[in-house]
């Protein structure tokens, strides 16, 4: 069997997650512990106790969920004596999950990723002022039907409204200012979408109208050490495979306004040889999208203790 491991992105937080980590596992509570330090703040203890509202704010939700899948990763090390380099083929992300992938594979020390990530929640936050920018998922519509939705609705009512991200067939989601939007997902109905809902978010991701927050992560990482990841990257904007460092800062910055290319990038990731993937981290968002990408794709979610134990059981 050749595994992938895979890291979850925004909207997979939950107040508590991480907690039972660190209750049972050293090497979970000094991750924490890091990032507390690397922030200055106390981060670990709005995951544990919330409250929700503030966990759900995109500067805390980001580092947080790194947090977690890197201290999930470091209780399989110290545990199960996993060694990434000799267990995946190769590391993937959504989103933010890039980070914690790249951290994952020792491209980016851990301090360093989480203050990354809070720069990032904070700029991508401050591009679009709070309710001008909105983000829908269109169900039951491809890549190509959305991404024409969303073309219509943008040249009608003159704003803004892209594709942002394509995580499994018929599950696509658009992002852009609300009149937009709100139009696109008007044009998703007459196409025959199941169905299509506004997310709840704070700020319209992966579009034109995160420039701002591209050029101040651009600033952001320009000065940052990256490594070789100890096995290849299969990247957001690209669904490529990359371990050339200066690839992967000049990726990361696109991947700010680009679409998270994740049905491609599972699909590439097959090509490699993958038929499973480890969702190392809070939720189980990305083993249910593997299912309906390829239901012959194997998948295990990994975050709590009891996750760790059959994921380990199930290498004897």
């Amino acid at each position: 069997m050749t595994r992938a491991f895979v890291f979850p992105g925004q909207g997979s937080q939950a107040v508590g997650m991480g907690k039972e980590l660190a209750d049972a596992f050293d090497s979970a509570r000094e991750v924490f512990e890091a990032v507390d330090d690397a922030l200055g703040q106390s981060l670990s203890r709005l995951m544990f106790e919330g409250p929700e509202a503030e966990l759900t704010l995109t500067e805390n939700a980001q580092p947080a969920l790194m947090a977690v899948s890197l201290a999930a990763l470091r209780v399989l090390e110290k545990e199960g004596g996993i060694a990434l380099g000799q267990a995946a083929a190769c590391v993937a992300g959504h989103s933010l999950g890039e980070y914690s992938a790249l951290a994952a594979a020792g491209a980016l020390e851990l301090g360093v990723t989480a203050r990354l990530l809070k720069t990032r929640g904070e700029a991508m936050q401050k591009a679009v002022p709070v309710g001008e920018g909105a983000m829908a998922a269109l169900l039951g519509l491809d890549l190509e039907a959305a991404a024409e939705v969303a073309a219509k609705a943008a040249e009608e009512t003159g704003g803004v409204c892209a594709a942002a991200n394509d995580n499994a067939p018929g599950q696509a989601v658009i992002s852009g200012s609300v009149a937009a939007v709100e139009r696109a997902i008007a044009l998703a109905t007459e196409r025959g979408a199941k169905k299509s809902v506004r997310l709840p978010v704070s700020a319209p991701f992966h579009c034109p109208l995160m420039q701002p927050a591209a050029e101040r992560m651009r600033e952001a990482l320009a000065d940052v050490s990256i490594a070789p990841p100890v096995v290849p990257l299969m990247a957001n904007v690209t669904a490529k495979a990359v371990s050339d460092p200066e690839t992967i800062r000049k990726l990361l910055v696109e991947q700010v306004t680009g679409m998270v290319r994740w049905r491609e990038s599972v699909l590439g990731m097959q090509a490699l040889g993958v038929t499973a993937l480890v969702e190392v981290g809070a939720g189980k968002v990305l083993s249910g999208l593997a299912r309906r990408i390829d239901r012959e794709l194997q998948s295990i979610a990994v975050g709590t203790p009891a996750d760790v134990d059959a994921f380990l059981a199930s290498l004897k």
